[in-house]
């Protein structure tokens, strides 16, 4: 059980591990009875309401960033110490959450991308069809 911490099984628990970390918590879990235990306890730790600092900042995201900041950050228009703590947070931190969320602004981002084309693109036909109309 040494090879795990506490707060690594919390983290494996809240699926917020990197793959190979993860994979290696799962295949030690697998193999040993104690291990399975001790993440049994902290699973019920966590489902009773643990109310320690870390806890609590784990279960309220309270380090994570609002969409709107996340939408900032994608339109690069955060002062430079914020920006700095959003790439820490995003690149060495990498919080799944605040991942997925800007992946998604990402997402809609482009959505919105692709349908200013193409109303431009009507627009575009539209008016040389009605000047071709009139000549």
């Amino acid at each position: 059980m040494a090879e795990v911490t506490r707060e690594q099984l919390y983290a494996y628990l809240d699926e917020s591990l990197d793959e190979i970390e993860e994979a290696r918590i799962e295949k030690l879990v697998r193999s040993s009875a104690e291990l399975r235990e001790a993440l049994s306890k902290v699973r019920e730790e966590r489902d009773r309401g643990e109310h320690s600092l870390g806890a609590v900042w784990r279960r309220e995201r309270l380090s994570c960033l609002s969409r709107e900041h996340l939408g900032s950050y994608l339109h690069g228009v955060l002062d430079e110490d914020f920006h700095a703590y959003v790439e820490f947070h995003l690149k060495t931190i990498a919080c799944s959450c605040c991942l997925a969320n800007i992946e998604d602004l990402r997402e809609k981002q482009s959505e919105q991308t692709s349908q200013s084309k193409r109303r431009k693109r009507y627009f575009e036909t539209s008016a040389r069809l009605l000047n071709d109309a009139r000549k």
